[in-house]
C-alpha cells in the first residue's frame, strides 16, 4: 500500500509555494484574457502584481523555515534562495508596471505579454533554488525560452525580429554548452544528480587528484553560467539584443535573468565543484577584470541609451563577480545587497528610457538635450538612477559598490578592487555625460525632439502604473543609500542562515590552513 503522508512529508511542497502562487497568477491571466479578450489590460497587469506581491508575502514566512529541502532534493527554499527569489518577482512587479502604456503602444497584446513574464520569472525563481541537475536545465530552459519570446514579442520591428534570433541562435549554443558540462558532471559522480551528492562522490572518487573531465565540466558549466550574467567574453548578444528589444523586456533581463544567474553561480560552484575551487577562480578573475574593462570602456562610446544601459550592465557584472570571488560571508553578503540596490536604480532608469522613448520616438543619448527645461520630473528620476549606477555618494550604488570593494579587499583581491576602482571612474564619466546633456544645455542648443516636446499627461491609459514605477525606483534609489542599514541587515542574514554557504567557507578554511601548514614545514626542512 502506497504512503502517502510519508511521499507528502518527502516531497515536502511548501518549500514552491510562492512560486505556486505565480503559476495560479499566470492561469488567472491567461484564462481571463482568453475570456475577456482585449478589454482584459483593464485588470491583467494588477492582478499579476497582487499575485507577485502574495508571492513575496510568501517568501517572507519562508524565511526562519528549517525544513527546506523540497521535492527529494531537487529543490532548497534557504535564505540565499529566499532573498535571490524576492528580487526576481521584485523585478517582474517593477517591469509589469513600466510595460502597459509600451506594449500597449506598440499595438500587441499585453494579457500574452504579462503570460510569458511570468513564465520567465517562474523560470528565475525555480532556478534560484534548484539544487540538482535536472532541476537546473529545466529551470534554466524555462527561463530562456521564456525570455527569447520576450525579445522578439514587437513582431512589427524588425530591429525586435532580429535581436530575438540572435539571442535563440547564441542562447541555445550556451545551453548545449552547460548541458554537456553537467552531463559530464552526471558522468563523473557515477549517476547523482543532487548537487550535494555529486560532491561527495567526486571527494570520495578524486584519491587527492583532479581528472581534465571534471575541469572541463567546470569550464563548460562556467560557459552557460557567463551567458546568462552577460560575462565578457559571452556579451556578444546584449547591445544587440537591448537595442532591438521591447524596452521592459531589457529592463527584466539586465537584472531578473542575471540575479538567477548569479544565484545558480553560487549554488552549482560552492556545493559541486569544491575540488577545483582554484580553477574556478581563475576563470572568475579573468571574467571579471574582462567584464570590467571592456564593459566600461565601450561604453564610452555609445551613442544610444539602451546599448549604453548595456555595456553598463556587463561591467556591473564585473563588479559584482569581485563579491563571488571573495568566497567569503561578507563577499556573499555584498553581492546580495549590490543586486538589491542594483534592481532599483537600474529599472528605474530604464523606466525613464521608456517614458522618453514613449514621448519622442527615439533613444538617442544626443536627443535628450535640453530636456530639463521642458520635463523635470524625468530628469531628475534618471539622473538618480545614473548617479547611482555610477557609485556617486549618498546614493545607493556608492554603498554597494563600497560593500564589494570592502569584502574583495578584506579577501585579499587588491588587484581587482583596485581595477574596480579605477573602471567605475571611467563608468562616472559616461552617466555624467547624459546628466549633463540633460541640465547643462543652453535653449538654443536644446534637440528638435525637445524643442517639439509634447505636453505632459499622465492621465493617458497606462501612464499611471509606469508614474508609480519611476517614483518607487527613484525613491528606492535615494533612501536605500541613507537608509541602508535594513538592507544590509538582510544581506548578511541571508548569508548566516544558509547552511551550504557555512561548510564551503569551513572547507575553504581548513584548505588555506593545510596549505599554509605544508608551506610552513617545507620553509622549516629547507
Amino acid at each position: 500500500m502506497i504512503d502517502f503522508s510519508n511521499i507528502a512529508a518527502q516531497l515536502n511542497a511548501g518549500t514552491i509555494l510562492p512560486e505556486g502562487i505565480v503559476v495560479i497568477t499566470l492561469l488567472v491571466v491567461l484564462v481571463g484574457d482568453l475570456i475577456v479578450g482585449r478589454s482584459s489590460t483593464k485588470w491583467t497587469p494588477y492582478a499579476a502584481i497582487i499575485g507577485l506581491i502574495g508571492a513575496i508575502v510568501a517568501l517572507y514566512t519562508q524565511w526562519d523555515s528549517t525544513n527546506t529541502i523540497g521535492f527529494l532534493g531537487g529543490f532548497n527554499a534557504d535564505a540565499l534562495s529566499v532573498v535571490f527569489r524576492g528580487i526576481i518577482a521584485l523585478c517582474a512587479i517593477t517591469t509589469i508596471l513600466m510595460s502597459v502604456a509600451y506594449i500597449e503602444q506598440t499595438g500587441t497584446p499585453l494579457g500574452e505579454f504579462i503570460c510569458i513574464l511570468l513564465t520567465a520569472t517562474l523560470g528565475a525563481m525555480f532556478l534560484s533554488g534548484a539544487d540538482e541537475l535536472v532541476m537546473i536545465f529545466v529551470s534554466l530552459e524555462t527561463l530562456s525560452i521564456s525570455s527569447y519570446l520576450l525579445t522578439g514579442y514587437t513582431k512589427r520591428d524588425p530591429r525586435s525580429n532580429e535581436a530575438a534570433l540572435k539571442y535563440l541562435l547564441i542562447g541555445a549554443a550556451s545551453s548545449a554548452v552547460f548541458l554537456y558540462g553537467i552531463s559530464l558532471l552526471y558522468g563523473l559522480s557515477g549517476g547523482e544528480t543532487r548537487l550535494t551528492a555529486i560532491a561527495s562522490s567526486l571527494a570520495n572518487g578524486a584519491g587527492g587528484g583532479v581528472s581534465l573531465a571534471l575541469v572541463i565540466a567546470l569550464v563548460f558549466a562556467i560557459a552557460g553560467i557567463s551567458f546568462k550574467i552577460s560575462a565578457v567574453p559571452f556579451h556578444q548578444w546584449t547591445p544587440d539584443v537591448y537595442e532591438g528589444s521591447p524596452t521592459p523586456v531589457v529592463a527584466f533581463l539586465s537584472v531578473g535573468s542575471k540575479a538567477a544567474g548569479f544565484a545558480l553561480a553560487i549554488r552549482l560552484l560552492v556545493t559541486a565543484f569544491p575540488l577545483v575551487s582554484e580553477q574556478w577562480h581563475f576563470v572568475f578573475t579573468a571574467l571579471a577584470i574582462l567584464s570590467m574593462v571592456l564593459g566600461n570602456v565601450v561604453a564610452l562610446a555609445q551613442t544610444s541609451m539602451k546599448r549604453l544601459l548595456a555595456y553598463s550592465s556587463i561591467g556591473q557584472a564585473g563588479f559584482v563577480m569581485i563579491g563571488l570571488l571573495a568566497n567569503t560571508e561578507a563577499g556573499y553578503a555584498s553581492m546580495i545587497f549590490y543586486l538589491l540596490v542594483y534592481l532599483f536604480m537600474n529599472l528605474g532608469g530604464f523606466t525613464c528610457v521608456i517614458l522618453f522613448s514613449l514621448r519622442t520616438g527615439t533613444d538617442q543619448i544626443s536627443e535628450y538635450a535640453g530636456l530639463y527645461q521642458k520635463d523635470p520630473l524625468l530628469t531628475l528620476g534618471l539622473s538618480l538612477c545614473l548617479l547611482s549606477l555610477g557609485g556617486i555618494p549618498p546614493l545607493a550604488g556608492f554603498f554597494g559598490k563600497i560593500y564589494l570593494f570592502w569584502a574583495g579587499w578584506q579577501a585579499g583581491l587588491y588587484w581587482l578592487v583596485l581595477l574596480g576602482l579605477i573602471t567605475s571612474v571611467a563608468s562616472i564619466y559616461y552617466y555624467i555625460r547624459v546628466v549633463k546633456m540633460m541640465v547643462v544645455k543652453e535653449p538654443q542648443e536644446m534637440s528638435d525632439v525637445i524643442k517639439n516636446y509634447p505636453p505632459i499627461r499622465w492621465n493617458l491609459p497606462g501612464m499611471r502604473p509606469l508614474q508609480v514605477g519611476l517614483i518607487v525606483s527613484v525613491l528606492a534609489t535615494s533612501l536605500a543609500g541613507i537608509l541602508s542599514n535594513p538592507l544590509f541587515t538582510l544581506a548578511n542574514n541571508s548569508i548566516a542562515k544558509t547552511p551550504m554557504l557555512h561548510s564551503a567557507l569551513v572547507q575553504t578554511v581548513e584548505t588555506n590552513s593545510v596549505a599554509s601548514q605544508s608551506n610552513f614545514s617545507l620553509s622549516k626542512n629547507n
